[in-house]
Order: structure tokens, then C-alpha cells, then sequence
């Protein structure tokens, strides 16, 4: 009972860091600015790891720091559920722990970010942090939109987006452990 709540904490902790970590390298690849409370609030989950990464890896255009802080945070996460379970670090466990602790969150973090822009879309369109979401959904919905005519003024781009990471959550998981040999 007691690891399966340590598990949790740390899945839930890992997520919160990480996935702020990936929104904020996702927010500068794409040159998005999000209303200051959403930064501020990115910002305060991530400035700990990413504010010294960028004294050792500059960012020239990118925000390499955060990503690589999103890897380290997932290695991390890896390595205390590798030793929650074995007792210790062996190397392939590690490996396939924390790559999908890292998939989890992407493709996670997408499908929120693909909720929120429905729920924007049908409540309020014109809110504040609409555009911002929009403006983070487009490179990932735009192949979609290309072959997916709008249909009596609907977007069914999302929907096809949901079932692509779906199936990259079911099948992707399963291809790593495979790969690795766990």
C-alpha cells in the first residue's frame, strides 16, 4: 500500500515539474506568450532546474534548459520508482521508467492542451488565454487541418489529434518495454 502512494506522489510530482518544463520549451519553440499569471505560474514550477541549466547550456533560440530539465526531472523520477521496486538502479528499468515517464507527460500534456482549446471554443472563445492555446495547438493540429475539412463549421482536427496520441499512448509504451527488454 505504501508504494503504491510513494508511487504516486512521485508520478504526480514528476508530472506538475516536468510537464511545466515541456509547456515552457513548448511555449518559446512556438513564441507563444501565455497571460502573465500562466507564466508566472510556469515560471515558478521550473526557474529552480532551468535557471542554472541555462548558465551550462545556452539557449540560442531555443529553450534547450527547460527540455533538458524535463529529461532530468523524468530520470529522476525513473530512478526513485526503480528503486521503489528493485531496490536499486539497474540500467534498463531506469531507461524504459524514465522514457515513459517522459511520453506520459507529452502526450498527456497534449490532450489537455486539446481540451482546453474544445472548452474554449465552446464557452468562450474570446477568453484571455484562448489564443495563447490556439497558437500552442497549431503545429500539432495543422497536418490534420490540412487533410480534415471543417464539416458544417465544426473542427474535427482535435478529434483526430486525440485518436493519433491515443494510439501512440497504447502502442508506444509497449514498443520501449519491448525494446529495452522489460
Amino acid at each position: 500500500m505504501w508504494r503504491e502512494l510513494l508511487q504516486l506522489l512521485i508520478d504526480s510530482l514528476g508530472a506538475v515539474l516536468g510537464g511545466a518544463m515541456l509547456l515552457r520549451f513548448w511555449l518559446g519553440y512556438v513564441r507563444v506568450r501565455p497571460p502573465v499569471s500562466v507564466a508566472n505560474l510556469i515560471f515558478l514550477l521550473s526557474n529552480w532546474l532551468v535557471m542554472p541549466l541555462r548558465r551550462l547550456l545556452p539557449g540560442r533560440g531555443q529553450d534547450w534548459a527547460s527540455l533538458l530539465g524535463a529529461v532530468i526531472v523524468s530520470t529522476l523520477v525513473g530512478a526513485l520508482k526503480a528503486f521503489l521496486f528493485w531496490g536499486g538502479f539497474p540500467a534498463k528499468p531506469l531507461v524504459a521508467l524514465s522514457l515513459l515517464a517522459l511520453l506520459n507527460w507529452l502526450v498527456y500534456g497534449i490532450m489537455g492542451l486539446f481540451v482546453l482549446e474544445v472548452l474554449f471554443s465552446w464557452i468562450n472563445p474570446h477568453a484571455t488565454l484562448a489564443p495563447a492555446i490556439r497558437a500552442v495547438n497549431a503545429p500539432f493540429l495543422r497536418p490534420f487541418r490540412r487533410w480534415i475539412p471543417p464539416i458544417a463549421g465544426i473542427d474535427f482536427s482535435v478529434m483526430a489529434g486525440f485518436f493519433v496520441l491515443n494510439l501512440i499512448a497504447r502502442f508506444l509504451p509497449q514498443l520501449i518495454l519491448s525494446s529495452l527488454g522489460g
